[in-house]
């Protein structure tokens, strides 16, 4: 994989104010030295998140959130690390550059992104011209408002309308929208309805067409590309995504592209569609990122019931505390655009509503494959049930379907055990226990929330050698920090925190950063000296106690016994 230098981001932060982007998107209030506002991440009614311009931070004191303009595009736009970096740096006008690896870089995709954007915008104009695209689409109920909020559009019925568009084939080739064959190039989309596929960040990446023809592929995908993937990719994803800022009360995931539509005409706008494949778990981490929930809503015949079965097998790792999986079948014959028109979204939600958990549709399931009622009926039920639970990972999910299993099939918990789940690596980098719940000294704790709220007050920090032997908890991190503002100037708090995002002090840092130093607890000059005083005073005892038990043992040197008569001098002088 490529990475995005350190460097960079440093200076991305130095040139971003977080105050101006923030307040982009949400309505902020100045108050004092900071700004106030409504948290967009819960509901409350008096604000409680606030923005620090001089720490370049932001807290809210209600849900805890908290953290630098880039934490706050990758919460607030849904935007894994890297696109929230390469968002920054579409605001601040510059490129973001690349180390190693052989990931596309913008260089490398701005034109397959351009062309895709640009073919947008040429279905969208050939919609309005074609009468019976437009008829097709009020024939299955779809406004033009709609149509308008999902882009939808039109590919002509020819081989070489989009290809004549573009003149230069060379980046529609490589975004999947052209084909060659000999000298002659042609199009992909032919008499189709169009619906862009999005990436987080609202950017066309691919297109979906429906066949106005009797063409035997009824719904046709772009093929994968650099920039699409449909094991990776949802469509609907990004316009759930920007319908509510806040968390997601749950994602409905629906097969195909008309649902997904017809559902958010209807007013449920938290709809996804798979693209022509069932569902992975790359597509379900992607949906968590967006919400606790997952609702999968599945044709009732046999298909739509071995789809729900493997989408279930997919599930069952992905099993987490906060996370929630539930299935919802639809009657036979009907698919989700149908129905929603036929009983109203009232009744329909009513359905959601009801959709049956995951244990319970895994346990019914089991249970027509072998009735617990009989004694081989129980024995068949829990060799079937093992493999299951062992694709789980261990929890108390896992544990109340175990004993569930135990007692269906009339046996002890303790009469059978079963596979073990498969370790399943952090998804982020975890900080040491010990430092990420470590107990700060009270002048450690004072020392770095003034660092980190006046940076340039490391240069004037004196006798680092003798404060690192005061022994209060927490010194290291203080130290760390402070030769590290020493060193490099003036570094705002929210640029250490980004460059030490993976380094076991970061949970320290953030936490603090959200304490500000109030004007009532003083000028942070003033408590920094205080406390940094306070630390040098046991670091000198500490050194004084040292050298007086070397002295019992051997003779100190010439140096140990200047610096003994110093530091005793010093003592007394107090």
């Amino acid at each position: 994989m490529s990475r995005i230098p350190d460097s960079f981001i440093q200076d991305l932060l130095a040139r971003s104010d977080i105050v101006d982007i923030i307040g982009s998107r949400i309505e902020l209030k100045r108050a004092g030295r900071e700004y106030h506002a409504l948290c967009p991440f819960h509901n409350e009614k008096s604000p409680s998140f606030t923005v620090s311009p001089n720490k370049q931070f932001f807290h809210c004191f209600g849900c805890g959130k908290h953290g630098t303009v880039i934490a706050f595009l990758m919460e607030y736009d849904r935007l894994p690390f890297p696109e929230a970096i390469e968002e920054l740096a579409r605001i601040a006008g510059v490129e973001v550059p690349r180390e190693g690896g052989n990931t596309p870089n913008r260089a490398v995709l701005e034109g397959p992104l351009d062309a895709l954007a640009g073919a947008e915008r040429f279905f969208r104009e050939q919609l309005r011209k074609s009468q019976p695209a437009i008829e097709y689409l009020k024939g299955r109920g779809i406004t033009g408002e709609t149509a308008k909020a999902f882009g939808i559009g039109f590919a002509p019925d020819s081989w070489d309308a989009l290809a004549k568009f573009f003149g230069d084939p060379t980046h529609a080739m490589a975004a999947g929208l052209l084909k060659k064959s000999g000298d002659r190039v042609f199009d992909v989309f032919r008499n189709r309805i169009m619906f862009p596929i999005r990436d987080t960040r609202g950017r066309v990446i691919a297109f979906g067409g429906r066949t106005l023809a009797n063409d035997p592929a009824k719904y046709l995908n772009s093929p994968e590309t650099a920039l699409f993937h449909k094991g990776r990719n949802l469509f609907g994803l990004y316009e759930a995504r920007q319908s509510l800022k806040s968390t997601l009360p749950y994602l409905l995931v629906v097969e195909g592209y008309m649902d997904a539509v017809m559902l958010a005409q209807h007013g449920f706008r938290n709809v996804v569609a798979t693209l022509g494949t069932a569902t992975t778990r790359d597509h379900l981490n992607l949906m968590f990122k967006s919400t606790p929930r997952i609702v999968f809503c599945f044709d009732g015949d046999r298909a739509g019931r071995a789809a729900a079965w493997r989408a279930l097998d997919q599930a069952l790792p992905e099993i987490a505390e906060g996370r929630e999986f539930r299935f919802m079948f639809l009657p036979d014959g009907k698919d989700p655009d149908e129905l929603v028109q036929e009983i109203g979204a009232d009744a329909f939600g009513n359905r959601v509503e009801q959709a049956i958990s995951l244990a319970d549709y895994l346990l019914d399931e089991l249970k027509k494959q072998a009735n617990p009622a009989t004694l081989e009926g129980r024995a068949k039920f829990v060799t079937l049930a093992k493999p299951f639970l062992g694709k789980m990972r261990e929890g108390p999910l896992r544990e109340l379907i175990t004993d569930e299993v135990a007692k269906l099939a009339r046996m002890s918990r303790a009469d059978f055990t079963i596979p073990a789940p498969k370790a399943v690596a952090p998804r982020e980098p975890a900080a040491p226990t010990s430092q990420a719940t470590l107990t700060l000294a009270k002048p450690v704790r004072d020392a770095l929330r003034c660092l980190l709220e006046q940076p340039e007050l490391a240069g004037g920090l004196a006798d680092i050698e003798i404060v690192e032997d005061a022994g209060a908890s927490g010194l290291e991190v203080l130290l760390a920090v402070a030769r590290f503002l020493s060193e490099h100037g003036r570094v705002s708090a929210a640029q250490l925190i980004e460059l030490w995002r993976d380094r076991p002090e970061a949970p320290i840092i953030s936490r603090l950063a959200a304490e500000a130093v109030e004007p009532g607890q003083g000028d942070p000059s003033q408590i920094l000296a205080e406390a940094w005083a306070h630390l040098r005073l046991q670091g000198q005892k500490a050194r004084v106690a040292r050298l007086l038990k070397a002295s019992e043992q051997r003779s100190l040197s010439g140096s140990e016994t200047a610096e003994l008569q110093r530091l005793t001098q010093q003592l007394a002088r107090r």
